[in-house]
């Protein structure tokens, strides 16, 4: 059997591809990670960009458990409550300029190569940057969302440029993008912050109103941070902590972890099961989880099983996310999430560059007590969650997926799939899979899904989705059997891919 170099898992054929090119060329799984998400920010527009966030957990050859990175960018030094009221809302809006924080995924790609890469910033665009200048070929799942949406994509003419209503077969080039994705080979990440696409980028808010300044750009940083643990069966899972939702994941697993197997075969029983752990943490998350540099999160609400939290845990905004995971010969293994917030984020495109602006302030309330409420250079909390796990000191798996609001139940869904139902990674991602929807109440079913239609019956709201429904996710897991050794899967609600090299 000949010698593997490495493995990726990403939810579009042509990202995978592009990882596993790294890999060939000699770079390890850092490099793999963003070579296939600079791909992403170019062929899934509905879903993330190089105008978004991005967060990751690398556990490096030799450590004996993970680092996480934060790439998630702050509201602009403009933004306060008052300033959003005064332009007409009540609450915060889901799209345009008001919307928009500080793209940390740029940033983040340098802090991870800087620290953990091989081969340089340039060798890592190129595959993302002939797409962009080339064309790559539509498929049905992003003809669906260019269509489905055009109502409102149709209303700016440069967005409407740049992402019109296509079909599925035909080719779609952003050269602008292009330009901008050549760059950040040749220069790094600095000129995207303090040069000319920074500039165009709080031109162009700055024409529509937004909240954002040159200096809000050239002051941003990610933050290396250490994941939260939490033990499920015999495995250490890793998440990271706020200001995303980690610890939602982390008190779902708490509570899920207490019961008995048989609680977690696909049914009545484990839609109960997940209602409640659900029931019990989201609420939380909606008292406590902001940015900590603004105030202080608990983590014992969240672990303790015993803890009971009384309260709304009213619907957050959905979104659309990549997740992917590589792992290399050397032991390094990655897990990273990216995002542009909303589907085709905020709408608004930085005029010459390409670049869709991510709406990720829309998490942000205009309640002055609430506490994540909008206030300048301050991050949002964070629907974004790539996890981990480990036994012994080594990582064993690398598991997230897309899903807004919906990634804690998901986690924990695919976690009970490879732990306690023994699935192999492909079985485990393809699985019919539940979902509480956001708000609570009711609960949303793939039409495969064990007795479905009974569960539907049972439960007060219920909804019976089709099957492999993209609100499900798009998660990707690898299991890591050995150092020249993986097993891995690709959501096929995606058009995701796992390529071995």
């Amino acid at each position: 059997m000949p010698l593997t170099h490495g493995v990726v898992a990403a939810p579009h054929y042509l990202a995978a591809e592009a990882g596993a090119e790294v890999l060939r060329q000699g770079g390890n799984a850092v490099d793999a990670a963003v070579a296939a998400d600079a791909v992403l920010c170019v062929v899934y527009p509905h879903m993330t960009s190089v105008g978004g966030d991005l967060f990751a957990l690398i556990w490096a050859a030799g450590a004996d458990r993970p680092i996480g990175l934060a790439g998630a960018g702050r509201s602009g030094s403009l933004a306060t409550i008052e300033a959003v009221r005064t332009r007409g809302h009540q609450m915060m809006p889901e799209r345009g300029p008001l919307a928009v924080t500080v793209p940390g995924t740029v940033e983040a790609w340098g802090r991870l190569v800087e620290r953990f890469g091989s081969l340089g910033m340039a060798p890592l665009m190129a595959a993302a940057v002939r797409h962009a200048r080339h064309g790559f070929t539509v498929t049905p799942n992003l003809a669906a969302f260019l269509n489905d949406h055009a109502g409102w994509l149709m209303a700016d003419r440069e967005t409407a440029r740049l992402l019109p209503p296509l079909k599925a077969g035909m080719l779609m080039r952003n050269p602008e993008l292009a330009d901008t994705l050549a760059s950040v080979g040749e220069n790094g990440f600095h000129r995207f912050y303090r040069g000319d696409t920074a500039r165009a980028i709080v031109g162009t808010l700055e024409r529509r109103g937004g909240l954002l300044t040159a200096e809000d750009l050239a002051q941003h940083r990610s933050q290396w941070v250490d994941p939260l643990e939490v033990r499920y069966r015999d495995l250490t899972v890793y998440e990271l902590p706020p200001p995303t939702q980690g610890l939602a994941a982390a008190g779902i697993l708490k509570r899920l972890e207490q019961l008995d197997r048989s609680r977690l075969e696909p049914g009545p029983a484990f839609a109960a099961e997940l209602r409640r752990a659900r029931d019990a943490v989201y609420p939380l998350r909606e008292r406590y989880i902001t940015d900590p540099d603004f105030a202080r999160v608990p983590e014992e609400p969240f672990l303790d099983p015993r803890w009971r939290e009384t309260g709304p845990a009213p619907a957050i905004p959905e979104g659309d996310t990549i997740y992917l995971c590589t792992a290399d010969e050397h032991g390094n293994v990655v897990s990273l999430i990216q995002s542009v917030a909303g589907t085709f984020g905020s709408g608004v495109v930085a005029e010459g560059t390409g670049v869709l602006l991510q709406n990720r302030g829309m998490y942000f309330s205009l309640d002055p007590r609430h506490v994540n409420r909008l206030e300048p250079r301050k991050r949002t909390m964070h629907t974004l969650i790539p996890a981990m796990a480990g036994r012994g000191g080594r990582c064993r798996v690398a598991f997230g997926s897309m899903g807004a609001d919906g990634q804690p139940q998901i986690q924990a869904q695919l976690l009970v799939n490879l732990v306690d139902l023994g699935l192999d990674p492909v079985a485990a991602v393809a699985a019919p899979r539940l979902r509480v929807p956001p708000g609570g109440g009711g609960l949303w079913i793939e039409a495969d899904y064990p007795g479905a239609a009974a569960l539907a019956r049972s439960v007060e709201g219920a909804q019976l989705l089709p099957a492999r429904s993209w609100q499900m996710g798009h998660a990707q897991v690898l299991v890591i059997d050995g150092q020249r050794s993986w097993r891995a899967g690709a959501d096929p609600r995606a058009d995701g891919a796992v390529v071995v090299v």
